[in-house]
């Protein structure tokens, strides 16, 4: 069993969260996982040094829907987000640690309470107004505000108690219990700041693109299903202290395009009507081996999985959840579906998360045992091989949005699979926004879906009873185990109670796992410089393309 560390160190101003001791697996797995990234810093080398200007276009594979990052946590969202807002902190995706960014240093209490934050001076957004004190307090006391409308953010602030402007630049920002992950939370985009005057704005203008930010970039149209276009944020110089160059992006203009269709979205690359596509899918991989760069990084977080709503009544039955946990090849999928590339899940968190433990022996291929389950638990095979009980069929559906474009190929086998142990799994392919509202209303079996965070507390967001609850589980167990693991500032105790959350949801089947999510995304001859952040999203400050 392997366990990645997750540290917290400390100096007389700074206490930085840190992959240490075994995290050198992880950093080894990124390292090996970032596949076109030594080419890509060849090609730059080879093209001379950065040119300011130009536009670059990028097609994304499904729309953002909702451009507040406060908001909405798909990849085709927050990689618009981040280019729009900065963050109090950032996370150096190689090594872990957070590192200045808006916020030059801060200071922790030994309890994870208080967390104290020291602000650049000068620093404004795009309307003009300063990014101060007060506009932060103004930030996470709206996330709170939001309630359900900002599921993800507002589970970072869990327990808040309020923050004090202690002057223009000092802001003290208070939680009830310790909040271990709170440091980390402020490099997401999630908590990224927008300006007072968006703040209030409806939820639903913010999401349609009524946003202003302090970042690099400033928002000048959004045309839902077809486009976003950014401009450069003339006089941005307070960038990370993590990216590439000082000063203003080099990118004039960034216009996403919108391209649904995998092969469509290929074949604009190829032709040169975009200069870099997201989401290359596995079928496509091998037209951009020769001219063009394949670059990929692994996402963090909670893997692609069937997540179980226990309150309904057949997946309220753990020998049912357990049958079809064995009833899944994960090796299957990963080698026919996907590409190496994709890794076959081996927990619920991803290999390169701080925390994973390695439940691959748990996850092992056994239709037989799923057979004697379900025999056990009175599942009788009927007249078409569907299991049937008291009349009723074994037969559970699956929600689910298109966002990643093999997932329906990648269910379908599931499907396969499912169905030679005698279990009905129906896809219900929804919109994004769709998803969301029938997660919240409870009217599904699985919920198919990732979420991406480069710390493990995200099973807390997703699974503690106090905050997501998606498993509609009543408070037990995994909630200690939760809680604990967010309150821990000791490193060895955290990874432990983590390890025991991923093996509570493992052994009892409250996830099916199936695999890791990676960023493949092309890049044409003319793109230089565009890096991922520690979450797995893109950066295009760095960004530039050459004549």
């Amino acid at each position: 069993m392997r366990i990645s560390a997750l540290a917290f160190s400390s100096s007389r101003r700074l206490r930085r969260t840190a992959t240490t001791g075994v995290g050198v697996a992880t950093l080894a797995l990124l390292a090996a996982a970032c596949n076109g990234a030594g080419d890509k810093a060849a090609k730059s080398a080879e093209a001379g040094p950065p040119q300011p200007g130009g536009t670059l276009a990028f097609a994304l594979a499904a729309d953002p829907t909702c451009l507040d990052p406060q908001q909405f946590g798909a990849n085709a969202s927050l990689n618009v987000g981040r280019q729009i807002v900065d963050s109090l902190t950032d996370q150096d995706g190689a090594t872990g640690e957070i590192k200045p960014w808006l916020a030059t240093s801060w200071e922790v209490d030994a309890q994870a309470g208080s967390f104290t934050f020291h602000l650049r001076p000068g620093v404004t957004f795009a309307d003009g107004t300063p990014l101060d004190g007060a506009a932060v307090k103004a930030n996470f006391d709206g996330v709170v505000a939001l309630g359900a409308k900002a599921t993800i953010a507002g589970s970072y602030l869990s327990g808040y108690k309020g923050t004090t402007v202690l002057d223009p630049t000092t802001v003290r920002v208070e939680f009830a219990a310790p909040s271990a992950q709170f440091l980390q939370a402020t490099s997401t985009m999630s908590l990224g700041l927008l300006s007072p005057a968006t703040l209030a704005k409806t939820p639903e203008q913010r999401c349609q693109g009524d946003l202003v930010g302090s970042g690099p970039f400033t928002l000048r149209s959004y045309k839902p299903n077809q486009s976003v276009e950014l401009a450069k944020r003339a006089g941005y110089v307070w960038g990370s202290s993590l990216f590439a160059h000082p000063g203003e992006a080099y990118l004039d203009k960034l216009v996403f395009k919108i391209v649904p269709e995998s092969g469509v979205r290929a074949g604009s690359l190829e032709s040169a009507q975009v200069d870099a596509i997201s989401d290359v899918q596995p079928q496509d991989e091998a037209r951009f081996a020769d001219g063009y760069t394949v670059l990929t990084r692994p996402n963090p977080g909670v893997v692609f999985h069937l997540q179980a709503n226990v309150s309904r009544p057949i997946l309220g039955e753990e020998a049912v959840r357990r049958a079809i946990q064995k009833a899944v090849n994960r090796p299957e999928l990963a080698q026919t579906v996907l590409t190496p590339k994709y890794k076959a899940a081996t927990s619920v968190l991803a290999s390169v998360t701080p925390g994973f433990v390695d439940l691959s022996a748990r996850l092992g291929h056994d239709p037989e045992g799923a057979k004697r389950l379900l025999d056990e638990a009175g599942w009788r095979p009927g007249p078409d091989g569907i299991r049937v009980k008291d009349g009723r069929r074994l037969s559970v559906d699956v929600i689910f949005a298109p966002l990643f474009n093999a997932s329906q190929s990648v269910l379908e086998l599931v499907q396969q699979e499912l169905r030679k142990v005698g279990v009905d799994l129906r896809l219900r392919k929804l919109a994004a926004g769709e998803q969301q509202q029938v997660q919240a209303s409870g009217d599904y079996d699985f919920a198919y879906y990732n979420v991406t965070r480069s710390d493990a507390d995200i099973l807390r967001t997703l699974f503690g009873t106090k905050t997501g609850n998606r498993l509609k589980i009543p408070a037990g167990e995994l909630d200690t185990v939760l809680d604990d693991q967010a309150q821990s500032l000791n490193p060895a105790q955290r990874n432990a109670r983590i390890g025991e959350a991923q093996r509570i949801v493992v052994d009892r089947a409250y996830v099916i796992p199936l695999f890791e999510l990676s960023q493949v995304h092309g890049l044409g001859p003319k793109v230089h410089g565009l890096n991922f952040e520690a979450s797995s999203r893109l950066q295009f400050h760095d960004t530039w393309v050459s004549s």
